[in-house]
């Protein structure tokens, strides 16, 4: 049996979002993804939780890339909205 080709980086994107607030005790971290699945679709991954903590984790799949990184677009500006900001690296 072949070996799948290497996941190139081009084909995942990935953002790490936090929004901290030391008044409220408030450190939340949000994992947004766009992946490849070994059927051939394209998955949105979205992690979410306490950093720290072990976190939730939902999968949506999609046909095409495209749609995926729609959806990530979305998913961001809905994040920002509430206050959580892009990680340096």
């Amino acid at each position: 049996m072949p070996a799948a080709p290497p996941a190139s980086t081009a084909s995942v994107q990935l953002l790490v979002l936090d929004r901290i607030d030391d008044a409220s005790n408030m450190a939340r971290c949000y994992v947004l993804s766009v992946e490849q699945t070994m059927f051939g679709d394209t998955a949105l991954v979205r992690e979410w939780g306490r950093i720290g903590v072990s976190c939730r984790r939902s999968l949506d799949l999609y046909e095409h890339d495209a749609t995926a990184k729609v959806a990530l677009s979305a998913w961001l500006k809905r994040k920002a909205r509430r206050g959580y900001v892009v990680r340096p690296d």
